[in-house]
Parts: structure tokens; sequence; C-alpha cells
């Protein structure tokens, strides 16, 4: 039985090395002071809350104050999503 032909595949050369771009990130100079904010109004309003025995910051808000206050604080962490 004769032998088929061998077909030669050319030699691999990769790509010339592209030089990496260099990534410019776009921080928006309000995100980091906005986050450290609501983390700050957060905590405060929870401590104002507990040292006076519950009188201040909202007394019509009674136990939810600390909601509000945690509130805050959630606040801050959706605000940090958008750091860069």
């Amino acid at each position: 039985m004769p032998k088929s032909r061998i077909r030669k595949k050319a030699d691999f050369t990769p790509p010339p090395a592209k030089q990496a771009a260099a990534i410019k990130l776009n921080n928006s100079g309000w995100v980091a002071p906005v986050m450290l904010a609501m983390f700050v109004i957060g905590l405060a309003w929870i401590v104002v809350f507990y040292v006076t025995d519950g009188s201040l910051p909202i007394d019509a808000l009674d136990n939810w104050n600390i909601v509000v206050g945690f509130g805050f604080i959630a606040a801050g962490f959706g605000v940090s999503t958008q750091w860069k």
C-alpha cells in the first residue's frame, strides 16, 4: 500500500508582543468622602441613641433608630461599590 503524503504544518510563531496599555482608573472624588460620611453618620446615630437612652436622635422612632443607623451604614457600603 502506498504511503500517504505527510503535510508539513507551519511552525507556530507567537504574535508580536504588545505593550500592556496603562489602565486609567477614573476614581471620582466624591466616592470616598460620601462613603466615610455615611459610615460615621450611621455610627454616630446609633451611639447617640444608646447614650441618651433612646430620647435622641428622633424620639418618635423609638428602637427604629437602630435601623436608621444601620441604614446609613448599609448606604455607605452601597456607595463603596462605586470605588475603583
